[in-house]
């Protein structure tokens, strides 16, 4: 599958899962990967550049990042929520000046993301359009961001994460109907793995 030079990801990575009640990371699934290496193997051949946003002092983040062969960013606001550790990452590619047109925002979280569905986001990415996978009409993620709205990215202040700037900029949105449940499924408590055929 080509890269496209088009497009990074920055991969969400530095929440605390409380709901989890350890390190959902680092949680083994029946492959013998980690959570978070699953969800990294699926975007290794979508993008050219991936960062794995993570929070301060995040050490075993650190070293997810240099096994997978990823970039880390350091979100310091990553103790606020979600919008917080994306404007971070996303001012962070703003002060390195990336030549991206788009950037997609990757759950950490979410390992049955199909690899064609991250090829499928990529081609249809435009620095003026939202690009939102659905599937049966459900909304899901990744998302991807054109560069006309990274510096509004780059200022979010909601824990929730990016949905306000979206609702905001409907004229933009692009839905694109993926055949792939996988963009609905994420991990938030143990019990979710087995929903996802882990355990």
């Amino acid at each position: 599958m080509a890269q496209s030079p088009r497009v990074v990801a920055l991969i969400m990575a530095a929440g605390r899962a409380r709901r989890f009640g350890s390190d959902k990371r680092l949680a083994r699934l029946s492959s013998g990967e980690t959570l978070l290496a699953a969800t990294l193997a699926g975007t290794r051949y979508a993008f050219v550049e991936r960062f794995l946003v993570i929070g301060r002092h995040d050490e075993p983040g650190r070293r997810l990042a240099d096994a997978a062969g990823v970039n880390s960013l350091v979100a310091p606001h990553a103790g606020r929520g979600l919008g917080f550790s994306i404007a971070d990452g996303v001012a962070e590619l703003l002060r390195r000046n990336s030549n991206a047109e788009a950037l997609a925002v990757v759950l950490g979280d979410m390992p049955r993301v199909a690899a064609a569905t991250y090829a499928a986001l990529v081609a249809a990415a435009h620095p003026g359009r939202i690009v939102r996978p659905d599937y049966r009409r459900q909304p899901g993620h990744p998302v991807l961001f054109g560069r006309d709205f990274w510096p509004a990215l780059s200022r979010l202040a909601h824990p929730a994460g990016a949905r306000e700037l979206i609702v905001a900029n409907r004229q933009a949105l692009y839905p694109l109907e993926v055949d792939d449940p996988g963009i609905l499924l994420d991990v938030d408590r143990p019990g979710d793995l087995a929903r996802l055929g882990y355990r």
